[in-house]
């Protein structure tokens, strides 16, 4: 019942001001599956703690946000790690990036009672005493502020003391920019690691500025096509805002518009190239159909000297390009 006291009615009050104002008309069957957790993906992180005078990692998926200024951190309690935390009332909370992950993914698989972990990162202590995974994209600083136990876990409610973050993670105005960061996710049912998807709206400001709509999958007739365009240079400038425009609305409201991409040749920059892939054929025809494709191919016709349009095949269809829109 201690948990309570941390899950307020704020929380509570806070999701429901999100969703008051969404309205929707779709109905969708569902299954009872009775009363299994399901509150995944989760960010996969690895605790790092002092234990019997040693660092020690573990991989823990289960940890949360409690408020604006505590995390839960929840572990078995037959994890060796536990002692040390109860011990020092400090921990480290590191997030994992797909470079780390199997280093990450062992040091939850042998137990630190009967292997040294301390040597699997290379680290140091951050201002707090806590150990730092150098490659870590970030790392949180955490003191244990209160200890609970459930049926089989130890919960660790912690305040954050100091957070760490790799540099090049960071936008410019110095925010967390996880578009970046890309931490790894972790699902429960099978077992399994996630990449982090793409970002799709701005949170409470998808009225002013449609998101990127759910994306078709690639079907057997789907088109990978580069399109190299030569400009003609004193039309140059008015070209590119075409295509930014074109480029945009098509990912932001068509389902079948997988990837828009151009760039310009560092050295001649009158030469645009465009990536484009569309989910199948039918996508792609309601796409040059679509009144701001129409608009684009109207209004460039005079500005292009050049257009070849080159199809591609796939080398390795489970490299997939995702666009996204800030």
């Amino acid at each position: 019942m201690r948990l309570f006291k941390y899950l307020t009615v704020a929380m509570v009050i806070g999701i429901a001001a999100l969703c008051a104002d969404a309205q929707t008309n779709i109905t969708m069957e569902k299954t009872n599956i009775g009363n299994r957790l399901a509150l995944y993906p989760m960010p996969v992180t690895v605790i790092g703690a002092e234990v019997n005078n040693k660092i020690n990692w573990l991989i823990v998926a289960h940890v949360g946000i409690i408020g604006h200024d505590r995390i839960l951190v929840s572990m078995s309690n037959k994890h060796y790690t536990n002692s040390g935390i109860k011990k020092s009332g400090k921990l480290s909370i590191n997030l994992v990036s797909r470079e780390m992950l199997p280093d990450a993914d062992y040091v939850g698989s042998v137990s630190g009672a009967d292997v040294d972990k301390s040597g699997v990162f290379d680290y140091h202590l951050g201002e707090n005493g806590s150990p730092v995974i150098d490659v870590s994209p970030l790392t949180m600083e955490c003191d244990v502020v209160d200890t609970f136990e459930s049926p089989g876990f130890d919960n660790f409610v912690c305040s954050v003391v100091n957070t760490y973050v790799a540099n090049d993670m960071l936008d410019d105005k110095g925010h967390i920019d996880y578009a970046r960061l890309k931490p790894v996710l972790f699902e429960f049912p099978t077992y399994s690691y996630l990449a982090t998807g793409e970002v799709i709206g701005k949170c409470l400001n998808l009225d002013r500025k449609p998101s990127m709509c759910a994306k078709q999958p690639m079907q057997t007739d789907g088109i990978v096509r580069l399109s190299k365009i030569e400009v003609y240079p004193q039309y140059l400038d008015e070209y590119l805002e075409y295509a930014k425009e074109v480029g945009e609305i098509s990912l932001r409201t068509e389902p079948g518009v997988l990837t828009m991409y151009a760039v310009q040749e560092k050295d001649n920059p009158c030469m645009v190239t465009i990536l484009e892939t569309y989910a199948s054929q039918e996508t792609y025809r309601s796409h040059i159909a679509s009144p701001h494709f129409q608009k684009y191919k109207q209004g460039t016709l005079h500005m292009v000297k050049d257009l070849v349009l080159s199809d591609q095949n796939v080398v390795n269809p489970d490299n997939q390009l995702n666009n996204f829109i800030k």
